[in-house]
């Protein structure tokens, strides 16, 4: 029975092991330029404060943390990392 549970596991090993490398490479690419992208969107902000008026540069702010490498990119990498312990289970039940 233990067998059976197995193989019918091991088309997931291989879906999971995929789309994790897939994910991972995304992650690591949309970081690098939403890191970029962020220091413009910041640099956008500190003139809007003066411009525009304290609300614009607050919330142009906002939107550089969120797509600064400690926003959105974080939370991604954390589901990415959540996809690899699933896999890494999945694989130690098949292989181990």
């Amino acid at each position: 029975m233990r067998l059976i549970f197995k193989l019918l596991a091991f088309p997931f090993v291989l879906v999971t092991g995929l789309l994790y490398l897939i994910c991972k490479f995304l992650v690591i690419a949309s970081g690098a330029v939403l890191g970029i992208l962020s220091g413009i969107v910041f640099l956008a902000s500190l003139v809007l404060f003066f411009t525009a008026g304290m609300w614009a540069g607050l919330a142009w702010l906002v939107i550089a943390f969120l797509i600064s490498p400690y926003g959105l990119p974080m939370a991604a990498a954390w589901l990415v990392g959540m996809i690899g312990g699933a896999n890494h289970a999945l694989r130690d039940f098949v292989f181990g």
